[in-house]
């Protein structure tokens, strides 16, 4: 009846971790059956404009969240029967939220107060309700903690793991259950050398590549190999990178382009196209909003040497003595000279999974063997069911904590923050575009078609105030960095805020049509700095950064391109 999307535009990205080939179908069956949905960004995006918009100032989301939060609790609307059922540790969620009220958090996030309360009351008021977050929420100073209260706001509602509110998918595969027995379901079993941060589910935070590289020490990156990845365009800092990566001593990449990173490889192995080999959206098999499946099979013969990465992986795993797996069942199969191939593996979690046929146990049940037989996919049940929740919760009592120490320690971390600069009065966002896919499409030559241009999105406010030119060059400079690029006015973006489309600037000679196409790396105004780094998940700061704007006097220039966000904000 209502869903609130709070930093994601699923009309461009097709719903992302709420997947749907006709994300815009479902989203308008919402309001024609007399719901609403209600998308809270500081710009209005193509979601926004069909549907309600709360314009928000940038990074202020934990503010506007917890305030929600405050009114529900404080009006009494909460549902008392979920949170019993469901969580622990209502106490203290109380008692945060009770020092967020509207009035208080309406100078930093723009929103009235009349109109969060208002919000509050119909969210609470709903017969079904959901609260969705996307990237757009999570690449600020406080992106956990955000996760967080998005999923608290659900369930003190009661429409967390119910029909009609925020639901889990239903994977032929459960690949959480797949990570947790190949023992990377982990979070803080290693700490980075530089800064201490946490590893999230085996990873470490990328923007600390370089400083990881330099850094003498045991643990010191001494070789890397990098497939179907450019980080000197995609974390912040890309020339300290650039940098880093030729004092290693081996640089291998997987990959079919000569990109910005792999130009200083030792070795550049090619990979196959999409086309050119067999394919299994096994992570995302959870985030479809009607349970689906789908094998593909190779439709060419890989051109040249090319190879499936991990083909390429397993040679050279299988030269150097070691088995290319986490799991240890699989390392165990590999000492003893028994490989199981992705297609192997895929049939074997297939038909051992909860829709599996067991190996002819159960009948009508999954097999690879079925799958290829529709290449088209399987449409496994009309909807999700509700009640899963207990089968998600890590915790022994199977309980949301809604007292989590890290997530109140980042909430008093929340409450310090200074939210003006002087001299970077401005903040700065990301967006996403309808024909790109971060830095991977400004390549292909037909989706650049129709002069599309690198622009910053300007509110006629502040280019009235700061001399900006509609189609003139302007420069963005931050704490850590300078772009240029055109200005685009208009009134899409808040009063306060430029909007920065990210994956344009490429410097490499073997992007053509991207490198022609021009463009700034908007992470050049962005932070490897460990202390820049969100404290919970690593995650580089890449909205709401402190900017200021000004044209740029004399002849126009190109924009010196450092580096670009490739996973930056869907909404922002």
């Amino acid at each position: 009846d209502l869903l609130m999307i709070v930093g994601g535009n699923p009309l461009v990205s097709h719903g992302s971790v709420m997947s749907a080939p006709r994300i815009k179908d479902q989203l308008n069956a919402i309001v024609e059956r007399g719901g609403r949905v209600v998308v809270v960004d500081p710009r209005r995006s193509e979601t926004a404009r069909e549907f309600e918009h709360v314009a928000v100032t940038p990074d202020t989301d934990a503010w506007l969240l917890l305030s929600l939060l405050h009114v529900i609790i404080d009006d009494g609307l909460e549902d008392s029967e979920a949170i019993a059922r469901q969580a622990s540790g209502i106490d203290r969620l109380r008692a945060l939220a009770a020092e967020h009220p509207p009035e208080a958090t309406e100078e930093r996030t723009r929103v009235p107060t009349d109109d969060v309360r208002r919000l509050a009351r119909e969210i609470a008021g709903a017969e079904h309700a959901a609260i969705y977050g996307r990237t757009g929420s999570c690449l600020g100073r406080n992106g956990t903690l955000v996760a967080f209260l998005l999923d608290a706001l659900n369930l003190v509602t009661g429409n967390l793991d119910r029909e009609g509110g925020a639901m889990f998918g239903d994977p032929p595969i459960r690949f959480d259950e797949v990570v947790e027995r190949i023992g990377v379901g982990t979070y803080g079993e290693v700490r980075s050398r530089i800064g201490g941060f946490p590893e999230v589910l085996g990873a470490l935070p990328a923007a600390l590549m370089a400083k990881e590289i330099r850094t003498p020490g045991k643990g010191q990156i001494r070789a890397m190999l990098i497939s179907a990845g450019n980080p000197v365009l995609s974390v912040p800092n890309g020339d300290e990178l650039s940098e880093a990566m030729r004092e290693l001593d081996l640089l291998v990449s997987i990959d079919f382009y000569r990109t910005e990173t792999n130009r200083e490889a030792d070795f550049i192995l090619p990979a196959t196209t999409f086309l050119e080999r067999e394919d299994f959206p096994l992570p995302f098999l959870a985030l479809y909003t009607t349970p689906f499946v789908q094998w593909t099979e190779p439709v060419v013969e890989p051109a040249g040497e090319a190879r499936q990465e991990w083909e390429i992986i397993d040679a050279i795993a299988g030269r150097i003595g070691v088995v290319a797996s986490s799991s240890g069942f699989a390392r165990l199969l590999g000492r003893v000279g028994i490989k199981l191939s992705p297609r192997s593996l895929v049939d074997l979690l297939l038909r051992t999974g909860p829709k599996g046929d067991l190996y002819g146990l159960r009948r009508g049940g999954l097999s690879l063997k079925k799958l290829r037989e529709k290449p088209s996919g399987m449409v496994l049940a009309e909807f999700l069911e509700a009640g899963v929740l207990e089968k998600k919760i890590r915790h022994p009592d199977k309980r949301v904590r809604l007292d989590a120490p890290e997530l109140l320690a980042d909430a008093e971390r929340l409450a310090a923050r200074n939210g003006h600069d002087g001299e970077y009065p401005m903040r700065l966002i990301g967006l996403r575009e309808l024909r790109s896919h971060n830095s991977w499409m400004h390549n292909a030559r037909l989706l650049m078609r129709g002069g599309r241009e690198h622009l910053a999105r300007v509110n006629p406010r502040d280019a009235q105030a700061h001399g900006i030119e509609d189609g003139e060059m302007c420069r963005i400079s931050s704490p850590h960095g300078t772009i240029e690029l055109p200005a685009k006015v208009t009134d899409e973006i808040v009063a306060g805020t430029v909007a920065v489309p990210h994956g344009w600037g490429h410097q490499s000679g073997g992007w053509s049509v991207a490198r022609e196409a021009g463009g700034a790396n908007v992470n050049a105004l962005s932070s490897s700095d460990p202390e820049e780094l969100e404290k919970l998940a690593g995650m580089s700061h890449l909205n709401g950064i402190p900017i200021r704007i000004e044209p740029v006097s004399g002849d126009p220039v190109g924009a010196r391109v450092d580096v670009d966000v490739a996973s930056a904000s869907e909404a922002a």
